[in-house]
């Protein structure tokens, strides 16, 4: 049971807070007129479940454990270490050495909003490569802050060439280009090299999306000149929702930190986070806003399990588990949606919807007798795939296993229409 019903219906509880005391000075309790929730007086039990779909992925012991410590102020000298501490893994986990790198506190649409909101200014022209839902949403961003939004589209599945990019960069001339590394949506993760080179070349910042991505296929932002790029904590890294790792480059910094306005975000300004992370050179940090410190114990652990882990050896447990999973897929006559096996993201699996199932009985088959989640389709993939992530440490070949058995077991099972 979860919890039982919300309603408010007769019970004991309830009928208490509508006693009338007979001392005066108690007559303010009669004017309860809501009482408990009684599915607040009831024990809840969350339920252990396989997260295979595209985020959250499960948390590993050791990082709830880390979440579970005692709680400190959040600009305690301790709350202050285990932030330098994050800063130096997220440097490590994007290959940067960018001063200016920290964690939005929120999930990675915060980060993504903080890194548009701070860089763009109303009426300025960007450029958005929209081949999933990832760029849809950064176009609608931009779009609300009055930017003049232009985009380059591809089909679901599909990704750019760079003289494609450079194209639309010689012809809107933006301020700053979006692309999405791994788009979770379709399953594409999207070629990086020289695209930072041709950002530059027409005076244009390059900002990255790798949410999907990050840990789980190679990205180098230094080497690579991405002026921006983000991720969230729920994906590779395993930790709870709520952090997002970000960084900026001194380009970035320069064009943020000398625009006419400020932006629109006074909780996402970044002359507000840079002092709060420490990244201004400032000896004294000032109060903006309560960090969640408890998912910053638990980001710090997972950034300590991928130092410990190697990028290099994580990159390869993420390749050698999806082509493993690929393999089984074809194996059972299920097609990827991705042709291009170069550029089929590891962390995030899409496979065609099975011809003549519904493909929201396959996944609803699989919770209900496997316990294991995995989803549908997302934004222009809706409909089409079904959507498998295997990330951090639920990246293993007996995951894989039993995935396989679980869709073998739903497709046996579950209605197949005969068109």
């Amino acid at each position: 049971s979860f919890g039982g019903n919300c309603g408010h219906t007769s019970s004991p509880q309830a009928n208490q807070t509508s006693v009338k005391s007979n001392c005066p000075q108690d007559t303010s309790m009669s004017s309860l007129s809501v009482p408990p929730p009684q599915c607040l007086l009831q024990p809840f039990t969350v339920p252990h479940r396989y997260l295979f779909g595209p985020g959250p992925s499960n948390v590993p012991p050791r990082i709830s454990t880390a979440g579970a410590q005692p709680m400190l102020g959040h600009l305690h000298a301790e709350t202050i270490e285990i932030m330098d501490h994050i800063k130096s893994g997220i440097q490590y986990a994007f290959q940067t050495q960018n001063r200016m790198t920290l964690a939005v506190s929120g999930p990675g649409h915060a980060a993504m909003e903080c890194a548009i909101f701070n860089t763009v200014e109303s009426g300025e022209s960007v450029l958005i490569a929209v081949h999933g839902i990832w760029g849809e949403r950064a176009a609608e961003m931009a779009e609300r802050i009055g930017a003049k939004v232009n985009t380059i589209v591809t089909s679901a599945g599909s990704y750019y060439t760079n003289d494609e990019i450079e194209q639309a960069l010689a012809k809107y001339k933006p301020v700053l280009f979006f692309l999405t590394h791994g788009e979770s949506s379709t399953g594409v993760l999207h070629p990086i090299d020289g695209i930072g080179e041709l950002c530059h070349k027409y005076d244009c910042l390059f900002l990255v999306d790798s949410v999907a991505a990050l840990g789980g296929a190679p990205i180098y932002m230094d080497k690579q000149g991405i002026d921006i790029l983000y991720t969230g904590s729920q994906k590779v890294l395993n930790a709870p929702p709520g952090t997002a790792p970000i960084s900026f480059s001194e380009r970035a910094c320069h064009k943020i930190f000398n625009r006419k306005t400020k932006p629109v975000s006074y909780f996402l300004d970044l002359s507000w986070l840079a002092n709060y992370w420490g990244c201004d050179g400032k000896p004294v940090r000032s109060y903006h806003h309560t960090g969640p410190i408890t998912g910053l114990y638990s980001l710090r652990e997972s950034l300590a399990i991928l130092a410990e882990t190697g990028l290099e050896n994580s990159w390869k447990q993420h390749k050698d588990v999806a082509e493993y999973f690929h393999m089984g897929l074809e194996k059972m006559g299920l097609k990827l949606f991705v042709q291009d096996k170069k550029a089929r993201l590891p962390t995030v699996t899409t496979i065609v919807a099975p011809p003549g199932y519904e493909w929201r009985e396959i996944t609803g088959y699989i919770m209900k007798n496997h316990n294991i989640e995995i989803s549908g389709g997302l934004g222009p993939s809706l409909g089409m795939v079904l959507r498998v992530g295997l990330m951090g440490c639920n990246s293993t070949k007996a995951h894989v296993d039993m995935i396989l058995q679980a869709l073998a077991d739903a497709l046996k099972h579950c209605h197949k229409s005969k068109v």
